[in-house]
């Protein structure tokens, strides 16, 4: 993946929060980063050693050739490791190769990513294969979400161990110095954090949010790993208008601020998995709108959504979440039961013991 900590996207978050849990327990976690998002040279993060690995710093080729690059890595020592752990369908592509050469590999399908719309109908064709290969070939698969298990068995017969993504429950840090810098107020902002990326919708959130007379701001907190016209485009209409906050990427105590003093949550997406950010607004306890894809759908109520790229239908749930200001979402009681990090570390673990045991190997060191 890009890397850890502190990294963004979603992948690089679960594997932030997953396998510092699993090197507590005792295993022996490598975790290949790439160059370019990382420090150049190997180092340590809470028990977890991060390899850099060159890759090209091209969207399309990126994941695919740093993959690759990290099995030829195991390939030549694979006396120190166990399995093979590759998150999503693009570096799926691959899972033949590692099987071939009799490394078990664990997928975890992060959500079926050719429905993302920065790729074309080629890109599109890749990412399909790189499904069809973790289904066909991987030893065990996890599927982040039920949506995304009940399209494994439909479409391949295959079916996959639900483990979820989770969320630390967060402390609410009160208005400081970042609301401030941007001359927020407290609950009379909406809130939406993500890359800069179509499938996002944020372009949907802009529009929207340019039919509302409020005294509220829109606040829109991530950025791009790879500038582009989209990118370009949203910052540009972000500036038109001054109600509008683009902070960039935030990390640590500013998000937190940002995200405990918010008035509504949106993510308006086209595509997610079981989306983290989502996790981490009801970890908040915060007031949620999104889009009605399965995977919001499996986190929020219907009363909560409105229809993916309605733009009209967007505009009139902010205006009435302005006129009906709510303050919670009791989001936080959910998150400690079902998407807690111990648990999904447990069952992780068990994933682990069970490729191994599928391997004929008898002693678990990774």
């Amino acid at each position: 993946m890009r890397g850890i900590p502190n990294v963004q996207g979603g992948v690089e978050t679960h594997c932030e929060a997953l396998y510092p849990r699993l090197a507590a327990k005792g295993h022996d976690i490598t975790l290949f980063a790439r160059k370019g998002y990382v420090p150049e040279e190997p180092y340590r993060y809470r028990g977890v050693q991060v390899v850099p690995l060159w890759s090209v710093r091209k969207k399309s080729l990126e994941a695919i050739l740093h993959t690759l690059y990290g099995i030829f890595y195991i390939a030549l020592r694979r006396k120190s490791f166990d399995l093979l752990h590759i998150h999503a369908i693009g570096p799926s592509l691959v899972i033949p190769l590692a099987r071939s050469l009799g490394i078990p590999v664990v997928m975890t399908h992060h959500g079926p990513d050719y429905d993302r719309k920065k790729w074309g109908p080629f890109g599109k064709k890749v990412l399909r294969f790189g499904e069809v290969c973790s289904a066909k070939f991987a030893t065990e698969i996890i599927a982040v979400s039920r949506h995304i298990r009940k399209l494994l068995i439909t479409n391949f017969n295959r079916d996959a161990t639900y483990i979820p993504n989770g969320v630390d429950l967060p402390d609410i840090l009160p208005p400081g110095q970042f609301l401030r810098k941007y001359n927020l107020q407290p609950r009379k902002y909406f809130l939406a954090v993500g890359r800069l990326v179509p499938e996002k919708g944020f372009h949907d959130l802009l529009a929207a949010f340019s039919g509302i007379s409020t005294d509220w701001k829109l606040v829109i907190a991530g950025g791009a790993d790879h500038e582009d016209d989209y990118s370009r485009g949203i910052k540009r209409d972000a500036a038109k208008n001054g109600q509008v906050v683009m902070t960039g990427f935030i990390k640590g105590e500013e998000l937190q601020e940002i995200f405990s003093n918010a008035g509504l949550f949106v993510l308006p997406s086209y595509h997610e998995g079981l989306p983290i950010v989502l996790l981490e607004a009801l970890s908040y306890d915060l007031p949620i709108l999104a889009s009605d894809i399965p995977a919001n759908q499996e986190l929020v109520s219907s009363e909560e959504t409105f229809p993916v790229g309605d733009v009209d239908a967007l505009c009139i749930k902010l205006k009435e979440a302005i006129q009906h200001a709510s303050t919670t979402s009791q989001g936080r009681a959910r998150i400690q039961s079902e998407f807690n990090w111990g648990i999904i570390a447990d069952k992780t673990e068990e994933i682990y013991r069970r490729t191994i045991s599928v391997a004929g190997l008898t002693n678990m060191t990774t």
